[in-house]
């Protein structure tokens, strides 16, 4: 199976000038917790709701002030459409990541894919299942 097949099309994205408050009031709009971060349709980054609240509420930014670029993560891993799904899903295992922005072969953005698109799909996978448990193990808090 292609990652094509299960990813979500038509995402909404943002643009790294754009204040932090735009990217948050859109997630809650759209129920999502990342944003891909675009100039035109080039993946330039992706911003989550965790990077908002770490790297810009927590730090004192002011959300009408600070941009986007200020806090996304530049460069993200992602994926191609006709990537196959265990191709993906050992990314995400290995990088603890439980999103995955999905772009074509010139490399512009086409979608996404989550650990729920994976999870969906791929009940009888076991090779998927035991992926998803890596990615989904819990962390231990910083204590120090």
């Amino acid at each position: 199976m292609k990652i094509r097949e299960i990813m979500t099309r038509d995402v909404q994205t943002v643009r790294p000038d754009d204040s932090i408050r735009r990217a948050a009031q859109l997630m809650d709009q759209l129920n999502v917790g990342i944003l891909p971060v675009c100039d035109g349709r080039d993946l330039i980054g992706v911003v989550t709701d965790r990077d908002i609240t770490v790297r810009a509420i927590s730090a004192g930014k002011q959300p009408d002030r600070c941009k986007v670029s200020e806090v996304m993560t530049a460069n993200p891993r992602y994926c191609y459409e006709d990537d196959p799904v265990g191709s993906v899903t050992e990314l995400m295992a290995g990088q603890q990541v439980r999103r995955v922005p999905v772009v074509d072969r010139n490399d512009r953005l086409t979608g996404i894919v989550s650990l729920g698109d994976l999870a969906t799909d791929a009940k009888n996978d076991r090779a998927v299942q035991d992926a998803l448990e890596r990615i989904s193990s819990p962390s231990q808090p910083d204590r120090t």
